[in-house]
């Protein structure tokens, strides 16, 4: 799987929004202690609060919060509002592919990884990486002996 740069800003600048909760946090200060571009950081804002997960206030004492608590808001969702379904193949959902012959059964493979990847990212919150008290299962697929290594 790719992390792009928008879910990777995006994450991080809702971490220091929930950092901060319930304050309201200037664009300044999530740019310079993250740093993040600033044009890129305000268009993700803007559709984190579309979607419902940032909210906004104007003026000079003005800034960006969450909408909801951290503890209900998972690393999904996120991935979801700044970059689309979690696994695609094709531009098809993994449940929607359908091969022939000697690749007739890699839908299942692409469900599996689906699956898999919703078992971390739908089950990881943003208080759970703030906190650093991850789920169980996502500690032990962390712990496990070739986890760190690169392939």
């Amino acid at each position: 799987m790719q992390i792009s740069a928008k879910t990777d800003y995006a994450v991080r600048a809702l971490l220091m929004l929930a950092s901060k909760s319930p304050e309201l946090v200037k664009v300044d200060v999530l740019i310079a202690q993250q740093d993040l571009p600033r044009k890129f950081v305000e268009a993700i804002l803007s559709e984190l609060r579309r979607a419902g997960l940032v909210r906004s206030q104007r003026g000079a004492d003005g800034g960006y919060a969450l909408a909801r608590p951290a503890d209900q808001i998972t690393i999904g969702s996120v991935i979801r509002v700044v970059d689309g379904p979690l696994a695609e193949v094709r531009g098809l959902r993994p449940h929607e592919t359908a091969y022939t012959g000697v690749a007739e059964h890699l839908p299942t493979v692409w469900v599996a990884m689906r699956h898999s990847l919703r078992m971390v990212l739908d089950e990881t919150t943003l208080q759970d990486v703030l906190t650093g008290e991850l789920p169980a299962g996502v500690r032990a697929m962390a712990e496990a002996p070739d986890a760190w290594l690169a392939r």
